[in-house]
């Protein structure tokens, strides 16, 4: 599992892949994470709005609204060692052929107001094995009483862990059902 960070364009890439506009006062950046899983095993994880705690560390469960597609909302609840309750977030992209989910925070006490990302999983090849690369982008505002390079450090540091988190659970998930298949013959 390989991670790279980008601040939006100061480093030759888009602030999120062409899909929202970075407005004064907001900060943007993209995690990049190479998996050592197949594409669509990583995008059986990572389409799951319904299920959030699969891969994300800080979040102890959620609540649905709806049936899980284009315009739904969940009420997210993280763990008490997490600085925030809950956050209500929108599902805004869910597109199973190209591999992209959007999402935008809608409500909550995380302070992250006007927050939306996108997450995107290619196919790629490492070590001549199918495996996955992860790109999420995001923009937010930045709140009052900080700067942008600490609002966009506390967001990268959330999406790194939630991707190595995916990383793992992914390639964990990939070993186990290598081990239940049978021997080539």
């Amino acid at each position: 599992m390989a991670l790279e960070t980008a601040a939006g364009e100061e480093a030759g890439r888009p602030a999120s892949l062409g899909t929202e506009k970075q407005g004064g006062g907001q900060c943007s950046s993209t995690v990049v994470m190479r998996i050592k899983a197949p594409v669509h095993l990583v995008w059986s994880i990572v389409r799951r709005f319904d299920e959030p705690h699969i891969f994300q560390p800080f979040v102890r469960g959620c609540k649905i609204h709806g049936s899980v597609a284009v315009g739904c909302v969940r009420e997210v609840d993280f763990k008490s060692s997490f600085p925030a309750k809950s956050n209500v977030e929108k599902l805004e992209i869910l597109d199973d052929k190209e591999h992209i989910i959007s999402i935008r925070i809608i409500g909550g006490d995380l302070r992250l107001k006007n927050y939306s990302s996108i997450l995107t999983a290619n196919p790629e090849v490492i070590d001549g094995q199918p495996a996955t690369l992860v790109t999420k982008s995001f923009v937010v505002d930045v709140p009052q009483g900080n700067t942008a390079d600490e609002t966009r450090h506390f967001v990268e540091f959330l999406m790194q862990c939630n991707l190595r988190s995916l990383a793992l659970v992914s390639e964990r998930l990939l070993a186990q059902r290598d081990l239940n298949e049978p021997p080539a013959q």
